[in-house]
């Protein structure tokens, strides 16, 4: 007879220990629907330590001297999809807003995962603005994506969402052992700056103002009180007529706050 394998079943008592780890860490609310998603993202780590049930995972990661883990768990369960020029109308608006801009530019990537959006970004002021005097910051909670982002590197596919010729101006296309990746060419990247930020966390001391901040697919981790918070403290970064963006999925809506909606999901603070 062939041996069978038992899954083992993220259960209630775990998942609730897991969301009062994950809210006091990261601020972040696991939906009881991502009890699922979390069971697979984190069964990998049951089999690295060779354990059958997730109980004997959460006394691990609870071990004073598995710090290191419970912060890769974290980065496993902040990951989410992303991609170059995602939500493309934010782009096309942002490139004929810069068209009108004068003087410096400081640009703030709030949630910038594996580097997608500051790279969209970096290329679009490339191409739109009036000067040259411009930087981009770039944070995020995870350490491991920032590491991503540094490196600058790619699958090909994600080219697919890039405006024409964009890609040949803007990048490096892989040969041999690299084919079928692409690298952000080493100016656009010097442009941009890596910092580890928790947005639930008081702000780090003169970091802005900033003149466009994108703070996209990010509110919808976070309850309501948590979410107004971190906007508060995110808008106080802005300069009078610069710009916040928001996801198309998210709301800001009865918050009282200096913007006005100047285009879909994208604000001006007043």
């Amino acid at each position: 007879m062939p041996s069978t394998f038992k899954l083992p079943v993220l259960g209630e008592q775990e998942f609730s220990r897991l969301q009062t780890l994950m809210s006091s860490a990261s601020g972040i609310h696991l939906a009881s629907n991502k009890r699922s998603l979390v069971a697979g993202r984190l069964m990998k780590r049951l089999r690295h330590y060779h354990l059958d049930n997730y109980r004997d995972y959460l006394h691990l990661i609870e071990r004073p001297t598995h710090s290191r883990e419970r912060r890769l768990v974290i980065d496993l369960l902040t990951t989410n999809e992303t991609y170059f020029f995602r939500e493309f109308p934010h782009f096309e608006f942002l490139g004929q807003w810069l068209g009108r801009r004068k003087g410096p530019l400081r640009l703030w990537s709030a949630a910038c995962s594996s580097g997608e959006e500051p790279y969209s970004l970096a290329m679009t002021v490339a191409e739109h603005a009036t000067g040259s005097d411009w930087s981009i910051l770039a944070s995020d909670l995870s350490q491991s994506m920032l590491t991503l982002a540094e490196q600058g590197i790619y699958d090909i596919a994600q080219a697919r969402y890039f405006p024409d010729g964009w890609m040949q101006r803007h990048c490096l296309c892989g040969v041999g052992d690299m084919h079928g990746r692409l690298r952000v060419q080493a100016h656009l990247r010097a442009r941009v700056s890596l910092r580890e930020i928790n947005l639930v966390q008081p702000l780090p001391e003169g970091l802005g103002p900033f003149d466009v901040i994108f703070l996209r697919n990010i509110l919808i981790y976070f309850d309501t009180p948590q979410k107004q918070l971190i906007v508060q403290r995110l808008v106080n970064q802005l300069r009078p007529g610069g710009l916040l963006f928001i996801g198309h999925a998210e709301s800001i809506h009865g918050f009282e706050l200096p913007l006005r909606l100047v285009h879909p999901s994208v604000f001006e603070r007043v």
